[in-house]
């Protein structure tokens, strides 16, 4: 390898919007991010539906029709 073509890699410290820091590895002193593992919804398992003009609900009514197609 050739000698001081590669970037310095240091310590990064990594600051979510919902205030969870961590620190890692990176060529970045300081990285800031939106979401984070700590407030993700796939991984807090806290999903929420987001009902836009009752879509849920419509797709709700129509899947129990259908179910209740198939039992009979």
């Amino acid at each position: 390898m050739k000698a001081e073509i590669h970037p310095k890699y240091t310590e990064c410290k990594v600051s979510c919007a919902c205030g969870h820091t961590f620190t890692t590895k990176s060529v970045k002193p300081e990285i800031r991010t939106d979401i984070c593992s700590e407030c993700h919804p796939f991984y807090t398992g806290a999903q929420k539906f987001v009902d836009t003009a009752g879509r849920v609900d419509k797709f709700r009514k129509r899947y129990a029709k259908a179910k209740e197609g198939k039992k009979a």
